[in-house]
């Protein structure tokens, strides 16, 4: 009886280990193998491996139709608000230019300038970039959005990875989540094992 005993107390540990040696098994199946390996008939290849293209493709589409989207950044760089905070530096440069570098190029037409036309200027430059810089800037995006192709970017970089580049990345992010994911399993097998002795005492 004693013996018995014993053996059903192991239970939990056991059931523990089992848990944890599948999810390790599961994950280590997300990368692995590389390649496609015939065993025993079924033809074993990782999960990550084998949809690269495919998951290239989907994080490509994301990050070009959602996460960077051209006309957000248009949105934000021909704001009113961000315009008006570009103006003083203009302004630093318009007075650069008329104080120092049109006397430099053309002294005769800097003799004539005072500090009341300089100012007058400068105001109506100023008003002028107020007004040009955000059509500039349309057709920036615009010209960037034809020459820039993200979605097309994104899936060649990551296609691109070699097998242990990629499971190098995902494993930099996610390490602490699979050791989570291990743990868990641990525990719940653990669980697992207790409810069977306790199941099996009660039926005694």
């Amino acid at each position: 009886m004693t013996h018995i005993a014993w053996w059903l107390y192991t239970i939990p540990f056991i059931s523990a280990f089992i848990h944890w040696l599948t999810i390790w098994m599961a994950l280590k199946l997300l990368f692995h193998p590389r390649h496609p390996k015939k065993i025993l008939g079924f033809t074993l290849h990782g999960v990550f491996p084998k949809r690269q293209q495919q998951i290239a493709e989907s994080l490509g589409r994301i990050v070009g139709q959602e996460l960077l989207s051209f006309g957000e950044i248009e949105k934000t760089i021909t704001n009113p608000d961000n315009v008006k905070r570009i103006l003083p530096l203009a302004d630093t440069h318009i007075d650069t230019f008329l104080r120092v570098k049109l006397k430099e190029k053309m002294p005769m037409i800097a003799m004539f300038i005072g500090d009341k036309t300089i100012a007058q200027l400068k105001t109506t430059f100023l008003e002028e970039l107020e007004e040009l810089f955000p059509i500039i800037m349309q057709n920036y995006v615009a010209n960037l959005r034809h020459d820039l192709d993200l979605e097309r970017i994104v899936v060649e970089k990551i296609a691109g990875f070699s097998a242990d580049r990629l499971e190098a990345l995902l494993n930099e992010f996610l390490t602490k989540e699979f050791r989570f994911v291990e743990v868990i399993g641990a525990a719940l097998g653990f669980l697992i094992g207790l409810l069977q002795i306790f199941l099996t005492l009660l039926m005694r």
